[in-house]
């Protein structure tokens, strides 16, 4: 077990998020949003743009069938590696872009959209059925992040960054409905805002803190734990994989730096790994 962290990819991600780790080809698919770019991590070193889009790339999720599901722009959409073709879904109807999304265990692609923090309220969560129906789950939604569920999959994990908060439903496995939300983990006094999340197999939470330097655990009842810091001061995400699931993989960004900051920062935008002595749920894949 260890807290330290090492580069695997020094990627300068202009905005790194939505590690995701593809089981049927042991490696690990990240975007960097704002380059509209989708990259996939081998664990033999290798860092390869599988696809490069011209609009924003908000998160990424294997398909069970083979292929990749997105949230990008401002919906939802497909994408063949094989035959190098994407094919858009449909769009959503709040919020200015497409940001962090998963899949549930059902095979459901949720994904959120964002908008600027002075119009607070006007994005919206939203569920990608296996038919490819856009279903909205949440509005008054300002900046949707991170997302997760227990391991039973009775529970969804929900972040809106600005509230500073990691949010608790119930869940429905067969219809994917949620109910009786309810704070978990109140983080408006911890340093950074959460941003992205994973869930072990111990049902701890693993939280990146934009702004924060660090990866905070709590376990399922909300209790910190854990505090994993990083050499830059914008994490953006976490994930587990590798052959084990024992490996954590944690995105960085570079966008909004000052010169200094990256003077002082030079792994700003890397791709991260550590390996902290657990590990992760088996990743779920998209069942359309």
């Amino acid at each position: 077990m260890s807290d330290e962290v090492e580069v695997v990819v020094d990627g300068r991600a202009m905005l790194g998020e939505c590690p995701m780790w593809d089981a049927d080809r042991q490696s690990l698919l990240w975007v960097d949003i704002l380059a509209g770019e989708v990259h996939r991590y081998r664990p033999d070193g290798d860092d390869s743009v599988v696809l490069k889009l011209d609009v924003p790339v908000g998160a990424v999720a294997p398909c069970a069938d083979g292929g990749l599901v997105l949230a990008a722009d401002r919906g939802f959409a497909l994408h063949s590696e094989e035959r190098g073709q994407t094919t858009w879904l449909g769009a959503v109807d709040r919020g200015e872009r497409m940001n962090d999304g998963k899949c549930d265990p059902a095979g459901r692609f949720w994904a959120g959209t964002m908008i600027d923090e002075s119009s607070p309220g006007k994005a919206g969560l939203y569920r990608l059925e296996p038919d490819g129906r856009i279903v909205p789950v949440l509005t008054s939604v300002t900046l949707s992040n991170g997302l997760g569920w227990s391991p039973d999959g009775h529970t969804m994990y929900y972040i809106d960054t600005p509230a500073r908060t990691v949010d608790a439903f119930d869940f429905d496995l067969e219809t994917g409905s949620i109910t009786n939300r309810r704070v978990l983990v109140d983080l408006r006094e911890a340093e950074g805002r959460p941003d992205g999340l994973t869930v072990d197999s111990a049902g701890g939470i693993w939280i990146a803190m934009a702004r924060g330097w660090s990866v905070r655990r709590y376990d399922a009842h909300g209790v910190l734990d854990r505090v994993i810091r990083l050499p830059v001061q914008k994490v953006t995400s976490c994930t587990f994989g590798g052959s084990g699931l024992d490996e954590l993989y944690i995105t960085s960004a570079r966008s909004g730096l000052t010169s200094d900051d990256l003077a002082e920062q030079p792994y700003a935008g890397a791709l991260f790994r550590c390996r902290p002595g657990v590990t992760g749920l088996s990743p779920h894949s998209y069942r359309g």
